[in-house]
Order: structure tokens, then C-alpha cells, then sequence
């Protein structure tokens, strides 16, 4: 009898031991694996482009970045844990188009921006383009407004720098007026990046909608079809945007939020 209750105490002795040590094991493999998804998980990093030029032509009114193009795709990217850098051409503050502002502007994402303190030191306090490496960053991203008319569409560092995204294949986003950043950028054998494939960009339309047709420099939609890009539209405002291969173009301020979702698709 005390032989029986001697092995059994033995018994439960052990169960208890082999229970102990699996859970341990558990406990240890989940940490192991928690580690290393943590050190797998890609961080994604994306650098916006902005305009530092404000002056509209000869007009003596004052241009700049659509709030809108920036302010939507910006929280589009980081509320989905996304790393943004800003620069411009001259570094600081990059100026924001008054038009972009007015009442009938107004998005929940501009009134989000307009809230925001942080977001607005980033824009008071943009990298200088010149600066930047592209091997920092997974994709770039151009927002509108009219500026880019005349800076960025013949900034030698941003045509180096989206040759360079290019050539690595990363994606390269443009909205409304942004494409104008496009127009001297080429592809490795020097015809230029958007021969033969499908873009889009604020219309001919849409610009003499606003009243602007004399006063820009060019027209987007000529310029990318001059360039042999297959040019579409949608609708005057109604969002358009088109993706082929890594390039994202959107055609209107309306369509900047679906540009940054194809963009933050071919983060993941």
C-alpha cells in the first residue's frame, strides 16, 4: 500500500515537472518569435516633395502645395504606420497656396491639418531636397498645387531623384499638378519616363476652370502627352488616378487620397 501511494506521489511529481518546463518552453518560443517580428517588420518610409516657389506668374498673387494633396495622403500613409520626410527645393517652410485654404477647399483632412501642430512644423521646417538619399526612403511622393510649374519641374535634384526611385523600381507618386515634375525626368535609355505609359494630371479643363491657362508656365496635360505618355482623364474634379508599373499619377485634388492608397498597396 504505502508502495502504491509512494509511486503515485512520484508521478504527479513528474506530470508537474513535464507541465512546468512546457510552458516555460511556450513561454520562451513566444518571445522568440515576438523578437523576431519585431526585427523582420519592414518600416516603411516614404519622403514627400514639395514646392518652395509662391509667386503666380506675373500676377503678384501668391501659389505654393495644395493643402488638400498633402494633407490627405499624409494621414493616409501615417495612420497606417508610416514614416514621412518632408523636403523641398530650398529646405524650410514650404509655402502653402491661399486658394487651398478657402472655405470651399476644406476637407476633414485640411481641418485635420489645420489642427495639427505637428504636421505644420514639418511643413515650416522641410529638408532641403539636395540633402536627401534616396536609399532612405521606400517610395517619394509629389503633392500639387501650382508651384511645382515652376521649381520642381526643373529642379535637377528632383529629376535625379525620381530617375533614381525609378531605376529601383520604388514607387513614385504625383497628384494634379504634381506630374509637372515629370517633364524632364528620363528613363535609362534617355526618352522620357512617361513615353508609354498611362498618366494623368489636372486637365486642360480644369485649368481654364480656375483661370489660369495664360498664366502657368505649361499645361500638365500637354506636357505629358508631348512627352509620348498615354494621357486619360476622368470627369472635371471627380477622382481619376491611374498606376503603371511603380509610377501613380491622380489627376485632381479630389484624387489624392486614392493615390496614396495605391501608394501605401505597393508599400506592403
Amino acid at each position: 500500500m504505502k508502495l502504491a501511494k509512494t509511486l503515485a506521489l512520484l508521478l504527479t511529481i513528474i506530470s508537474i515537472s513535464s507541465c512546468n518546463n512546457k510552458s516555460e518552453k511556450q513561454s520562451s518560443e513566444t518571445v522568440l518569435e515576438d523578437t523576431i517580428n519585431k526585427k523582420t517588420k519592414k518600416e516603411m518610409k516614404v519622403l514627400f516633395v514639395l514646392t518652395s516657389h509662391d509667386k503666380l506668374g506675373d500676377t503678384g498673387e501668391k501659389t505654393g502645395f495644395w493643402v488638400e494633396e498633402f494633407a490627405n495622403p499624409y494621414y493616409t500613409l501615417t495612420d497606417k504606420g508610416v514614416t514621412i520626410t518632408l523636403a523641398t527645393p530650398k529646405g524650410g517652410k514650404a509655402p502653402i497656396d491661399p486658394r487651398s485654404t478657402t472655405e470651399d477647399a476644406t476637407t476633414e483632412a485640411t481641418e485635420r491639418y489645420n489642427k495639427d501642430a505637428d504636421a505644420q512644423k514639418k511643413i515650416n521646417n522641410t529638408m532641403v531636397l539636395a540633402e536627401v538619399n534616396p536609399k532612405d526612403y521606400d517610395a517619394v511622393f509629389y503633392p500639387g498645387g501650382h508651384g511645382p510649374l515652376w521649381d520642381l519641374a526643373n529642379d535637377a535634384y528632383s529629376i535625379t531623384l525620381i530617375e533614381t526611385f525609378n531605376k529601383q523600381n520604388k514607387p513614385i507618386a504625383f497628384v494634379c499638378h504634381a506630374p509637372a515634375a515629370l517633364k524632364g525626368v528620363k528613363k535609362e535609355d534617355g526618352s522620357p519616363l512617361v513615353k508609354g505609359k498611362k498618366v494623368t494630371g489636372f486637365t486642360n479643363s480644369e485649368e481654364k476652370a480656375v483661370g489660369l491657362t495664360d498664366v502657368v508656365p505649361f499645361l500638365v496635360e500637354d506636357m505629358l502627352k508631348e512627352n509620348g505618355g498615354i494621357y486619360s482623364k476622368g470627369d472635371d474634379w471627380a477622382v481619376y488616378t491611374l498606376q503603371d508599373g511603380n509610377l501613380i499619377t491622380g489627376q485632381n485634388p479630389a484624387s489624392s487620397e486614392m493615390v496614396a492608397e495605391k501608394l501605401l498597396a505597393m508599400l506592403k
